[in-house]
């Protein structure tokens, strides 16, 4: 093991721009002390790194070998040195969120629009997935903060707040009149052209494992991208579609659609803002927490 990762250092370089010369240039010292560090570099190691070529070096195959690795480990460094740089400097920041469309449309919106008019030169990133996805990404470091959707698998280094309340409905237009008004057995869905989400989504999964515990089967005669298409679908009465109530809170406002009733009552559900305690996240995904915290 070498202990002077400086040797490392000048092997990425050397490497990158197969050039002694180059490598000295962008390092700032001579092309001597280039030279000495990468053969200190092949005696500790043991092997050839670089062999002559018409124009500069190229590596040999340990060298290739060391410098996939390398390379690497030097450009996380650089990766760190910029996380830190955005963590420091709020004109210059980048916020990285995931969000599904749900969370996004009935959520986190209206912080994105105040945030934005008050710090116009940070850049918001948005990565749009359901809730899994969104976890998957926030342990993986790809994002600052997701804005999810219960449930989900909590681990001990996520930090979790609820921020709201949300209903699962499933909701019918005039085709279905005659279940409006009735109470329902949660049985009678197995007979109904169920309209669900497809994949998997917390929505989707939170219905399936409550459908389950109450011994009911549902084949679902269509399944959706979007819980807007549901919508549509149920719109044109070609079936019985089970969203969050917010994206169909307009049509059963107008009376385009109903709910329908259950004598089992489905559990509600939350939004929440998570981070993960293992990854620290910039100074300005810190100031659009608080701002979300405090309202």
């Amino acid at each position: 093991m070498v202990n002077n990762l400086e040797y490392y250092k000048v092997f990425y370089y050397v490497a990158s721009y197969r050039s002694l010369t180059a490598a000295a240039d962008a390092l700032a010292i001579s092309q001597p002390a280039v030279s000495q560090s990468v053969k200190q570099l092949e005696t500790t190691l043991g092997t050839k790194l670089f062999t002559r070529a018409s124009r500069g070096v190229r590596l040999t195959q340990e060298g290739e070998l060391l410098f996939g690795y390398v390379a690497k480990g030097y450009e996380q460094i650089e990766l760190g040195e910029q996380k830190l740089k955005q963590m420091l400097n709020l004109d210059l920041g980048e916020i990285h969120i995931g969000a599904s469309d749900m969370t996004l449309q009935f959520y986190l919106l209206p912080f994105l629009e105040r945030f934005h008019e008050k710090y116009p030169e940070i850049k918001v990133v948005v990565t749009n997935a359901p809730t899994p996805e969104t976890l998957y990404n926030l342990r993986e470091g790809k994002i600052d903060f997701g804005v999810i959707s219960t449930p989900f698998d909590e681990q001990s280094s996520l930090q979790t707040t609820v921020v709201r309340e949300i209903e699962d409905v499933f909701v019918a237009g005039r085709k279905f009149i005659s279940y409006k008004n009735k109470m329902l057995d949660l049985q009678e869905l197995e007979n109904m052209p169920i309209i669900f989400l497809e994949g998997v989504t917390s929505t989707r999964n939170n219905m399936n494992q409550f459908l389950q515990k109450n011994h009911v089967e549902v084949k679902p005669e269509f399944e959706l991208a979007t819980s807007d298409m549901i919508v549509q679908f149920a719109l044109r009465n070609l079936g019985v579609g089970c969203v969050v109530r917010d994206f169909a809170q307009e049509y059963l406002d107008a009376g385009q659609l109903f709910e329908l009733r259950f004598n089992k009552i489905i559990p509600r559900r939350h939004f929440c803002v998570v981070t993960d305690t293992k990854n620290p996240i910039s100074a300005a995904a810190r100031n659009l927490l608080a701002l979300v915290h405090e309202t």
